[in-house]
């Protein structure tokens, strides 16, 4: 039962994390990887929330690794930052990965202080 609630969040994980990026990129003209920087950041804050809340183990499975699995990147994360640094836009590599590093970790501690803030 456990992995169907992976697969599960998963299978919704996946497609949002498709249709945010190409709403948040289209929306920009620039080549820093805003979509997936944006999908990541919300992840790291809604495992924040999970974490905080002391979510069950079901929840956890559903949204923690299937929905905010699915729904960050790392995969491309490390190559939208390979393929910036090869194009010659160093200075917009260097940014992602210390911008998503800074802001992921602060997300994730936003999100448990929220969920201690709400539930206690």
């Amino acid at each position: 039962m456990n992995w169907l609630l992976v697969i599960a969040g998963g299978m919704l994980g996946a497609p949002l994390r498709y249709l945010t990026d190409r709403a948040v990129q289209t929306r920009h003209d620039s080549v820093f990887p805003w979509g997936t920087f944006l999908v990541n950041m919300g992840g790291c804050l809604m495992l924040g929330l999970l974490t905080g809340a002391a979510a069950g183990q079901r929840l956890q499975l559903l949204l923690g690794m299937g929905l905010c699995g699915a729904l960050t990147t790392y995969s491309t994360f490390s190559y939208e930052t390979l393929r910036l640094a090869e194009e010659g836009a160093r200075l917009f590599a260097v940014a992602n990965v210390v911008l998503s590093l800074v802001v992921g970790v602060g997300a994730t501690f936003a999100g448990v202080g929220l969920a201690h803030a709400i539930w206690g």
